[in-house]
């Protein structure tokens, strides 16, 4: 058989031919992100603007013009937080409200969203909405009763009064109970039939598939609870038992002329929050995009 006959340069190609469908991109990149870059940027800003005010003299932070980039860097703010404020004990409270907080939704969520996801009892749907209207009230209308509920127990102007209304909260069973929707059965089964119990297979099997959830529950529990301020407002006296969010607040008030210890003390707040959240990243978008609505 002969070669196909080369088609000429300037003539148009038959139709069916195997013309390339990719053009060659004029752009390394996606065009998308000459849209996304400005936008990160201007997102980015207001932080980038944080950390450098934190290491700027009080004298640079009250020039004006403002000074955009500081002259050298000095660690002033933070000496003074750290030394001169309770600072640190405000850090190790929110951490065990918030970390205390982000390991009980775990346990407590991911039970509960299995029981509502593959066990069937009288009442569960029932149960499911009256958990999932609980959602859509305000703090504002549970804040009395939750207070009262606390001095009963005794627990006003502790840490326990922080950590146990945040022990187990209806977002993190209602996203156990998606994501496990999502999961086939057929895992389960299997292990069913080698003997494993229902604990068994949820610890062994469904969450280490579930690392996604896990990933979303955890960044966002710690999120709510560190930067929380009016349940903490509310009962917390002392200030021994401050949380880190409160504390700040009041810190700012009695030393609003120092600037740069005040940058400093956002800083040592908002640092947690960004870590973890950059270490979750993946599988908190991973969740997010796999755990539909699924009923």
């Amino acid at each position: 058989m002969s070669a196909p006959a080369a088609v000429p340069p300037g003539a148009a190609r038959p139709h069916g031919s195997a013309a390339p469908r990719a053009r060659r991109r004029r752009l390394p990149f996606s065009a998308w992100h000459l849209v996304l870059a400005p936008l990160s940027l201007g997102f980015a800003l207001p932080l980038v603007w944080l950390v450098l005010s934190s290491v700027m003299t009080n004298a640079e932070i009250n020039r004006f013009p403002p000074s955009l980039w500081p002259a050298g860097i000095d660690l002033g703010g933070y000496d003074y937080v750290l030394g001169n404020a309770m600072f640190p004990r405000w850090f190790a409270n929110s951490s065990v409200v918030a970390v205390t907080a982000v390991l009980s939704n775990l346990v407590l969520g991911s039970l509960g969203g299995y029981a509502f996801a593959r066990m069937r009892f009288a009442g569960s749907r029932v149960l499911l909405g009256l958990m999932l209207a609980t959602m859509v009230i305000p703090f504002q209308l549970t804040m009395i009763p939750t207070f009262l509920v606390m001095k009963n127990l005794g627990l006003i102007d502790t840490l326990g009064a922080l950590i146990v209304p945040s022990l187990v909260t209806p977002f993190a069973v209602f996203l156990f109970r998606q994501f496990f929707l999502a999961l086939p059965r057929e895992l389960e089964e299997a292990a069913w039939i080698d003997g494993c119990s229902r604990l068994r297979v949820l610890y062994s099997v469904v969450l280490p598939l579930a690392r996604p959830a896990l990933a979303t529950v955890a960044v966002l529990t710690f999120l709510t609870t560190w930067n929380d301020l009016t349940w903490p407002l509310i009962a917390i006296n002392h200030d021994t038992q401050y949380t880190l969010q409160l504390g700040l607040t009041t810190f700012q008030g009695q030393h609003h002329n120092r600037w740069s210890a005040i940058m400093a003390g956002n800083v040592i707040t908002v640092l947690p929050v960004l870590v973890a959240f950059l270490f979750a990243q993946k599988t908190f978008i991973q969740s997010l995009t796999s755990s539909g609505l699924k009923g």
